[in-house]
């Protein structure tokens, strides 16, 4: 019988001394002494995130009834796009109207709206299924992909390390943040590209992990080319997934660049350790090529056919623009609903490099990281004895677009850390989080005039916390060599695992005989008590972490809470 070990726990490993094991390893040992507790834990902590994030997230989704900051956008532009293809004006006072239950004042002229309509499609959706007058029904696609965005947290966390540990702390760190619970409790659009763009990396890293297991032979005799791999389905479905990104917001399209350019690096080291003569042109030109056909064409697809509703129908902004005066020449071929389109997405484009309207809540992107200015995006105040209010200074509600601050200032360090750390091992598990947060972020510099929000962090907060659940395992010493410079990502590293032949052997002996034979690399990691005290430093952070998101909670999902309480959350002078 051979049995094998994957797991990678975040907290420790096996004792490298005589001395006593941590706590934590002890409890880890004996969980997994038996296969089938093993297998219950690996199904069970999944779904009990998942769980714990619904809830968060769903609870009293309805709350406000109100049109909630950009939801006064959203939310009839889906209306009106879900019902008439394209989105529609809104004459004056709809908002009133629309709270109201009157939900279908909209006219049938187009409206000029500057983001593609896969988001507003799902908005659309979840008001179809619940009635357009329902407040909860306006946010449950956003609480939908919310609640998934964290299981999709857990699923990448344990694609990268197959460690059901580190997962279960990624996904957990996930659910509870305050960033990822309101911007999944008010119609906007960030949470699907969110959601949309971390798919897109967990797809190229399977990508990642099925192709590099096709170079494990070095080319003979120093081969000048390699194999050009056309059968890659999950870079096909990257495409797919990063297309649908950018059919939310544009962003999307620099991380579509990032992966192009991440796919082709990380093909170029493939081929360079495989012995092929010609790798950095075989990885550039030959497969590059075929990478790009696969990555592309597939992005573009699912982008224009978000488009379906304005191509098939005549009213929306822009249709016929091109009838007037049609391209000529070469590109006289292209149809004029596509010449329209074009013209349209230059319209888009002024739109989003002249955006310098001054906003009372506008960050931006330099301040991100100190935290200095989210966004209020809902409300209201009650005296004393009205609605209920029993604080002598009055009650607030509330919805602040914050993340948890110990959480997302320890996610800023976390990222310098792990990249720091990539310099120093190569580990590829480090570089893929990297790539994800720098696309994410460092695009947003470009423009530092224009009108930006704190709360599109949205999009980065992933792979911050998957940073410091990287930092964390860190802190607490690591169970086995967590880098190798020629370790791909999700590859484990050799040693990791234990195999016996043994006829008849027991599980609990194999976890015996694992123990033994880690305890030479796990030595010249940490000692025993470096490791316990490294993971009561993790247990410490967590523990605040945890306090801190109930300490918030109220005050992100507009609970009505005593004014002086609020105010006990203005940390900084410019959280207000």
């Amino acid at each position: 019988m051979v049995v094998t070990s994957t797991e990678e726990p975040l907290l420790g490993g096996p004792p490298t001394e005589a001395a006593r094991p941590p706590l934590y390893e002890r409890l880890v040992g004996r969980l997994y002494a038996d296969a089938g507790r093993r297998r219950l834990v690996d199904w069970l902590a999944p779904v009990l995130i998942t769980l714990i994030a619904g809830i968060l997230r769903f609870a009293n989704l309805g709350q406000p009834h109100a049109l909630v900051f950009d939801e006064t956008y959203y939310v009839k532009d889906s209306w009106s796009q879900w019902n008439l293809g394209y989105p529609a004006t809104w004459p004056d006072g709809a908002d009133e109207s629309f709270v109201a239950g009157d939900t279908n004042v909209f006219t049938t002229m187009g409206s000029f709206v500057v983001h593609p309509p896969l988001g507003r499609m799902l908005i659309g959706l979840g008001m179809f299924l619940t009635g357009a007058d329902s407040s909860a029904g306006w946010r449950l696609a956003t609480a939908v992909f919310g609640t998934a965005l964290v299981l999709l947290v857990y699923l990448v966390a344990k694609t990268l390390t197959s460690s059901t540990v580190f997962a279960s702390v990624a996904g957990g760190l996930m659910a509870i943040d305050g960033l990822a619970i309101v911007m999944s409790r008010v119609a906007l659009l960030d949470v699907f590209l969110a959601f949309f763009v971390l798919l897109g990396i967990w797809f190229v890293i399977l990508d990642r992990k099925t192709h590099a297991a096709r170079f494990r032979t070095p080319a003979a005799g120093g081969a000048p080319w390699g194999p050009v791999r056309w059968n890659r389905p999950w870079l096909l479905a990257a495409g797919a997934a990063l297309g649908a990104a950018s059919a939310v917001k544009w962003s999307g399209l620099y991380v579509i660049a990032a992966v192009g350019l991440y796919v082709v690096v990380s093909d170029a080291l493939l081929r360079r350790r495989a012995g092929v003569a010609m790798w950095p042109t075989d990885a550039a030109f030959r497969q590059g090529a075929v990478s790009f056909l696969l990555l592309v064409p597939a992005a573009a697809v699912v982008y224009l056919a978000s488009w379906t509703g304005w191509l098939t129908t005549t009213g929306g902004w822009a249709r016929d623009a091109a009838d007037a005066h049609p391209a000529t020449g070469f590109l006289g071929w292209v149809p004029l609903a596509l010449q329209s389109l074009w013209d349209y997405h230059r319209q888009i484009y002024d739109f989003h490099v002249g955006l310098t309207s001054p906003h009372s809540y506008a960050s931006p992107a330099w301040q991100w990281p100190l935290l200095v200015r989210p966004t209020s995006m809902y409300y209201h105040q009650d005296a004393f004895g009205e609605a209920g209010c029993g604080a002598v200074n009055g009650c607030v509600q509330n919805i602040y677009s914050m993340p948890n601050p110990l959480l997302w200032w320890a996610g800023v360090a976390a990222v310098l850390w792990i990249a720091y750390r990539f310099v120093r091992t190569r580990d590829a598990r480090l570089a893929v989080v990297l790539v994800g947060a720098g696309a994410t972020y460092l695009p947003w510099l470009l423009y530092p005039e224009r009108t930006i929000f704190e709360f599109y962090t949205i999009a980065i907060l992933p792979f911050m916390v998957l940073a410091v659940t990287f930092a964390l395992r860190d802190v607490a010493g690591l169970a086995r060599a967590a880098t190798a410079p020629a370790a791909t990502v999700g590859e484990d590293v050799p040693g990791a695992a234990v195999a016996t032949d043994v006829p008849g052997a027991s599980v609990a002996s194999v976890a015996s005989v694992a123990s033994v034979a880690s305890v030479a690399s796990v030595a010249s990691v940490a000692s025993v008590e470096r490791r316990r005290t490294g993971q009561r430093i993790v247990l410490v952070f967590l523990a605040l972490v945890l306090a801190t998101a109930i300490f918030w909670y109220p005050v992100l999902t507009a609970m009505p809470v005593p004014y002086d309480f609020w105010r006990a959350h203005n940390w900084l002078p410019s959280w207000i």
